[in-house]
Parts: C-alpha cells; structure tokens; sequence
C-alpha cells in the first residue's frame, strides 16, 4: 500500500514503554460526496474505521468498522487499497505511542443499519453524514471543537483534512 502521510512527532522517547494501534478506515465516496463520521458534540469529522483486533484481517475490520460507527454494509468486492498513513508521538500513557492508519476504497449497501458505538462514540454523538469533503476539512481545521483539543485530537482531525485534501487533488470528486 502506498504511503500517504508520514507524521513523526520526534515529541517521544524511543527507548521507553511503546504502544502500537492498527487501524483501518473506509473512503465511501457517492458522486461527489463522502460518507463521514460527525461529531456532533465536538464538531469534527473522520472516515469510518477504527482499530484492528488481535488476529483480524484488515477486510474484517474494515466491514466490522464501518457497520459500527454508521452503520452501513461495505460490499467486501468492492474493498481496494487507497493509502497508508503512520503516526508516531508521545502518547498518553506510553512514551512512545505510533499509529497505523489503512484507507481503502469501497462500496456500500444502499440501506443504512443500526450504529453499534462503543460508550465515547455515543457520547460524542456520532452520527453518519454524506458530505462535500470541503466542508469537512473547513471544519476540522477551522471550528471550535470544545475541549476536545489534545494533540492526539488535533492530530487526528489534520490527518483526516490532509486525506479530504488529497482525495480532492487526485480527482475523487
């Protein structure tokens, strides 16, 4: 898979405790809006995905995922490689925490289930919007997103701007 975005910190200590946490995310693009997770307590969007569990495939994760946090059935033919993006900083526990974040392409039944949120997703109130990818970026970038204002949250809200981003260069929409 080609890497899309590389973020190294250098805000760690690479000889102390490490945490890792494989992820994957799925692009859900309909003419020329996109399927996105909203918060709506924190005013924030990210691609559908979240992490990988011990001896899950990707394809696993990706459908188990998507039908979690919007509940909409990815059509697993449809699942092709988009790009990779590491993230390697301080975490909140360990001294070095680094993320690996898998994008795929895919297809979606056209009916919508149930949402299945673990108890921060209901908090923040997720909820599934289909929207033009600028105005997600603007958000994410530009919005008061409450106290949810840590680095690691920053963080996550830059990277999903610069994957809106490169979608949007590269022709998606």
């Amino acid at each position: 898979m080609r890497t899309l975005f590389t973020f190294d910190f250098k805000n760690y200590r690479s000889d102390g405790t490490v945490g890792r946490r494989p992820s994957v995310r799925g692009v859900i693009i309909r003419g020329d809006k996109i399927a996105l997770v909203h918060s709506k307590k924190y005013d924030y969007y990210k691609f559908p995905g979240g992490g990988i569990q011990e001896g899950e495939a990707h394809l696993e994760t990706l459908i188990r995922e998507v039908m979690e946090e919007v509940g909409l059935c990815v059509v697993p033919e449809s699942v092709r490689e988009y790009g990779y993006i590491l993230r390697k900083e301080k975490g909140k526990i360990e001294d070095l925490f680094i993320q690996e974040n898998f994008y795929y392409l895919c297809d979606v039944e056209d009916e919508a289930v149930h949402q299945r949120l673990d108890d921060y997703e209901a908090e923040e109130e997720f909820t599934l919007v289909w929207t033009d990818p600028r105005s997600a970026i603007e958000a994410n970038r530009n919005h008061d997103h409450g106290d949810k204002t840590s680095d690691i949250a920053r963080h996550m809200m830059e990277r999903e701007a610069l994957v809106l981003e490169k979608l949007l260069e590269e022709g998606f929409f």
